[in-house]
């Protein structure tokens, strides 16, 4: 029997064709029509306490899934998720909002509704200009079309994507999909594409120590397995970065190690910096990317691709997409000889960790105690602070295991996140590395995390207050936060035998906390670190001084 589509069993069954599997939100009257048809859909509704977390759990979700979906009502939920939203553009994740909005009728009339700001195009407004494609749904013989535009844009164009669903609109009748919803790439210029190819297929296989420098586009399009392939291909060494760690296993015998310009290890910056001919693949030079713009690279000895564009030294080809170059330079580059290939400094595995016992905790064995229990089956996701200062060191052998938002840098991304991760990719589990201050930010998550029975593992740095503040600036009161008991957080779940609270103080209560949490795989393990002192990272410690310094030349 055939389905008799509604506006929002079309929106559901699109939602379907691009891999969504659940969608994040909160419930509000403008939209508990579209929620009831959502329950009655093969697609999950996953409830938050609030829409910012809802728009963190979707990106999340989408970083590893493809795309995610949020749910809201109109001005006080369609705002809230604002941020969330507004991250997901800067940082290029796919993150669809379907917003229940006012009837159209009370639209038309002009009335003062519930929610309303100032005018009832002011959301949509906004959303336009932090998204990829955003619509009012207001007529149900266009909204198939509108929807179908609206997704592929968001899929394709790796942004997010704004809908408004007017209460009235839910139900009514409308046509069929037709076919099935798929993403439509850029397409690159053939001549350009050859041309291009040629050209940087000639100087890889002249060039003495090339390197490859592997960005966070790849992860985004998903070319992590092509670009491999090329660096397998060519036996050319690669670096990584910190938003793209993990895009190519780091266990890989051709990796170099991590590259943040004048923050990276000698080694590592040497050979990226020393190439004679550097092929840098989706790379976005940002400020923490690049230990605040601390890079040494030139230009005539780069081949940098992204963007649907190559640039060869002074040579630009236009309509050259990422996808279609890697493909087309591994059919071409030669392979080379070891001495020529491989890292100046081999692979270090991960050294074991030996707690000393009674001996109080500091930032440092924390983050060693960590690495070291950190598997294959864990995505780590490091919250802005110390922990995505810290993260550099930590070894990802394999692909995909690591999640940072290190661009738009919003604390409190980690812990809603880690919900969106966790169902993604339900064979493994979130590990949250976060702040006391980002903690605080979005807590309330870890009640979805319970319901859902995610068991992830949430490591809390208790280093009293926003420390990443107070090493970018002379200390001050505001940079305080009321101390909680977090690891008795537990005890205020109904299903509370799910969550395991433990507080540790010590090297060998920490140890003996990741043992514990190992062994309950099927829990959400919350461990609380107290670090006394304030004491931080090394990597802080040096972005503090950086920026210091560079406060002061300005």
């Amino acid at each position: 029997m055939g389905v008799n589509y509604t506006v929002s069993k079309y929106i559901l069954q699109r939602l379907q064709d691009i891999g969504i599997k659940h969608v994040f939100g909160v419930p509000g009257d403008y939209n508990l029509d579209f929620l009831d048809e959502l329950v009655l859909s093969p697609v999950q509704w996953i409830g938050n306490c609030n829409e910012l977390n809802a728009g963190y759990a979707a990106d999340g979700y989408a970083r590893l899934k493809g795309a995610g979906a949020a749910v809201v009502t109109y001005g006080v939920g369609g705002l809230s998720i604002l941020n969330a939203v507004a991250g997901a553009y800067a940082e290029h994740v796919p993150v669809i909002v379907i917003n229940g909005a006012p009837p159209a009728r009370r639209r038309e009339a002009g009335v003062m509704v519930h929610h309303l700001v100032s005018n009832y195009y002011l959301q949509l407004d906004i959303f336009k200009k932090i998204t990829a494609d955003a619509a009012i749904l207001t007529d149900p013989a266009t909204a198939p079309d509108e929807i179908d535009r609206v997704f592929r844009n968001c899929i394709s164009l790796k942004l997010p994507a704004y809908l408004e669903l007017p209460a009235d609109m839910t139900n009514a009748p409308c046509r069929p999909p037709e076919g099935v919803l798929t993403a439509v790439l850029p397409q690159s210029n053939i001549e350009s594409l050859a041309e291009c190819v040629a050209e940087a297929a000639d100087i890889i296989n002249k060039a003495e120590h090339p390197m490859i420098l592997a960005g966070v586009e790849l992860m985004r399009y998903g070319l992590g397995l092509e670009t491999l392939k090329l660096v397998e291909t060519s036996e050319v060494p690669f670096a990584t970065m910190l938003s793209s760690k993990s895009v190519l296993p780091e266990l890989h015998p051709q990796f170099v190690g991590m590259y943040q310009g004048g923050w990276s290890k000698p080694a590592v910056r040497q050979q990226v910096e020393g190439s004679d001919c550097l092929l840098s693949l989706g790379v976005w030079m940002t400020d923490l990317a690049t230990g605040l713009f601390s890079m040494n690279l030139d230009n005539r000895r780069m081949i940098t691709a992204g963007s649907g564009q190559v640039r060869i030294g002074s040579h630009f080809y236009q309509d050259v997409q990422m996808w279609d170059f890697i493909r087309e330079l591994t059919l071409k580059v030669k392979q080379r000889s070891y001495l020529a290939s491989h890292p100046a400094e081999t692979y270090t595995p991960k050294r074991t960790f030996v707690s000393q016992s009674s001996c109080e905790l500091t930032a440092v064995r924390l983050y060693e105690c960590l690495n070291f229990y950190l598997n294959d089956q864990m995505v780590l996701l490091a919250e802005p602070g110390d922990a995505f200062c810290a993260s550099p060191e930590f070894h990802i052998e394999e692909a995909e295991n690591f999640i940072v938002q290190d661009y738009y840098c919003s604390i409190g991304f980690c812990t809603p996140a880690a919900l969106g991760v966790s169902l993604a990719r339900p064979g493994k589990r979130p590990v949250v590395l976060t702040g006391d201050g980002a903690f605080q930010m979005t807590a309330q998550e870890v009640s979805t995390l319970a319901r859902e029975h995610c068991p992830a593992i949430i490591v809390l740095i208790n280093n009293d207050g926003y420390l990443i503040e107070r090493r970018l600036h002379q200390d001050g009161p505001y940079n305080d936060i009321r101390m909680w008991h977090y690891s008795k957080l537990p005890a205020v779940f109904d299903n509370s035998s799910f969550v395991v609270g433990i507080r540790v103080t010590t090297e060998e209560q920490l140890q003996q906390a990741m043992l514990t949490a190992l062994g309950e795989k099927d829990k959400l393990v919350f461990i609380e670190a107290l670090i006394p002192g304030r004491d931080c990272s090394k990597g802080l410690e040096r972005l503090g001084e950086s920026f210091r310094a560079a406060q002061k030349k300005t």
